[in-house]
């Protein structure tokens, strides 16, 4: 490193308000495409990780040699670049580093740290079917006091906990995020959870969400899509936020049949009419959620066809037993089973294949992928029968994946996870507290979409000015030190990590290896005039070149 490559160490105080607005328009141009070089299971509770302290390898060891586009590789298929990632990925080599990848152990490997903080969350000690039936006679003593007053605080108190779940359950996904080294089972964790998106406000699934990434689409994540559809498809989660409680025979209500068309299969141009809404609709019939303790009292000729697993119900007294036709394919009515057979249509269909694979390319190639790209993605879903894994495969293995690293923009999520990570690889974050509110601010809070089409993946949604401005201001935050990321919920310290850290040292060996030889001039100039480390900082994750993955 030469020593204008390095943050100052002593320098004239420069004024951070000009250089910053320097490079937030620098970012803002940055935005119209890459900036030009100078000549990124199974359960995360406590049972399904094992502990690991962390230590930090020295900052001068030696590493064996890495490819050029090393760092861009894992800043688009994991949550960003760390020193660490990166020495493992020049370590194992990029054929075993990718073959774990894809194919994660089942057992995750956590900081000691974290695995102690995720085993305390309410969510990981307690199921999902005990916690809302708690909730709900929360809700009910609660509605049947007389007295207004009374009332309100137990009401708040109810909401409040439903909050602090919600919560919980961000801040297991921001941890695993940050620690987990299976990133890109996290990373298709939250492409997943985006692709069947369900909203936190609606009813009581503020206490469902936590339950529904981690049991229905974290195992599946990179397995195959028909198991991951029917996880999906059966959640408390996702039928209560789709309405499919409400529907029955004679009452059809055609929000679950028409998005699992629309958005989770098939795509919009995939083919099907609205005849084919209702008929899925009618298949849907009496699948839906019930969290009490007895189930529905029914006919004997019906109570054979009862389905009952935690809080997912069938219940054939609301099921429409008459026959369907869907997509042409005829459904003899018969129960449950019809869904069954539904799903495996609509999973082995060529148009799920070419909009799943379309979805897929978007959030890991291009906003507007190649076509021929989707279509050789799609041979490769439908040969595989939904192999996840073999069509990332072939994704990260396609000349096109390659000669875009270093284009995508980062949304907020990733822009944020990514930051921290590069700046705190050297020990374990253990709030998401400040993470969460960056992420929110930057309008992309975990499970915080209301419409069911999740959040955009395309750069124009994510880099407006206010946009940003608001990067540009979070940047500061981390690049200065954050103590509240090593702290606990409530504040109690975590060991001596609880001190207040030292501002983090980004000139570390991804700046080496790979940052400092693809900054544009004009970043470099920004960063020369830093007047301080934590400027310096500042200025590099809100630089052009840091906006992409």
């Amino acid at each position: 490193m030469t020593a204008s490559d390095a943050p100052p160490t002593a320098h004239p105080r420069r004024r951070l308000v000009l250089a910053g607005s320097a490079l937030l328009s620098l970012g803002a141009l940055g935005c119209a495409g890459p900036a030009s070089a100078p000549s990124t299971g199974p359960s995360s509770d406590a049972g399904g990780a094992r502990r690991t302290p962390r230590s930090a390898v020295p900052r001068d060891a030696p590493m064996p040699p890495l490819a050029a586009d090393g760092a861009l590789l894992l800043d688009r298929i994991t949550w960003g670049v760390s020193p660490s990632s990166l020495r493992r990925l020049a370590e194992q080599g990029e054929a075993r580093f990718l073959a774990g990848q894809l194919r994660p152990a089942r057992t995750t490997v956590l900081p000691d740290e974290v695995v102690v903080r995720i085993a305390a969350l309410t969510i990981s000690q307690r199921p999902m079917n005990e916690l809302v039936q708690e909730l709900e006679r929360q809700r009910r003593a609660a509605d049947a006091l007389a007295d207004d007053a009374a009332k309100t605080a137990a009401r708040q108190a109810y909401q409040q906990t439903m909050t602090r779940l919600a919560r919980e359950a961000a801040s297991r996904s921001l941890l695993l995020a940050l620690h987990s080294p299976d990133q890109l089972r996290e990373r298709m964790t939250w492409f997943w959870t985006n692709h069947f998106s369900v909203f936190q406000g609606k009813a009581n699934l503020r206490a469902m969400v936590g339950d529904y990434e981690d049991r229905a689409i974290r195992p599946h994540a990179l397995g195959r899509f028909r198991d991951l559809l029917g996880a999906a498809t059966r959640h408390p989660a996702m039928l209560r936020y789709l309405d499919n409680e409400r529907n029955a025979a004679g009452r059809l209500n055609e929000n679950h049949a028409r998005e699992l068309l629309e958005l989770h299969t098939l795509g919009v141009d995939g083919g099907y009419t609205q005849a084919d809404v209702q008929e899925l609709a009618r298949v849907l019939t009496g699948v839906g959620v019930n969290f009490g303790d007895t189930p529905p009292r029914l006919r004997p000729a019906l109570q054979a066809t009862y389905v009952r697993d935690g809080g997912f119900e069938f219940n054939p007294a609301r099921h429409d037993f008459g026959d369907k036709r869907v997509l042409g394919r005829p459904i003899a009515g018969r129960g449950l089973a019809e869904l069954d057979e539904v799903l495996d249509l609509l999973a082995r269909h060529p148009s799920t294949a070419t909009h799943v694979c379309r979805r897929l390319a978007r959030f890991l190639v291009a906003d507007a992928p190649d076509p021929a790209l989707v279509a050789r993605l799609a041979s490769v879903f439908s040969r595989s029968d939904g192999d996840i894994a073999a069509v990332l495969e072939s994704l990260v293995a396609d000349p096109a994946f390659r000669a875009s690293l270093g284009t995508k923009f980062k949304d907020p999520m990733h822009y944020v996870v990514s930051a921290v990570r590069l700046a705190y690889d050297d020990r374990p974050v253990v709030d998401a507290t400040p993470m969460l509110g960056w992420i929110a601010r930057l309008g992309e809070p975990p499970f915080g979409r209301q419409t069911p089409d999740g959040y955009p993946l395309d750069e124009a949604a994510w880099s407006g000015s206010g946009q940003m401005t608001a990067r540009f201001e979070i940047a500061r935050a981390i690049g200065s030190g954050t103590p509240a990321l090593f702290r606990a919920e409530g504040g109690a310290p975590v060991g001596a990590s609880a001190e207040r850290p030292p501002p983090p040292a980004l000139a570390n060996v991804v700046w080496d290896r790979s940052t400092r030889d693809r900054v544009a001039p004009a970043t470099r100039r920004a960063l020369e005039q830093a007047a301080s480390p934590q400027e310096w900082n500042a200025f590099l994750l809100s630089s052009p070149e840091f906006m992409r993955r």
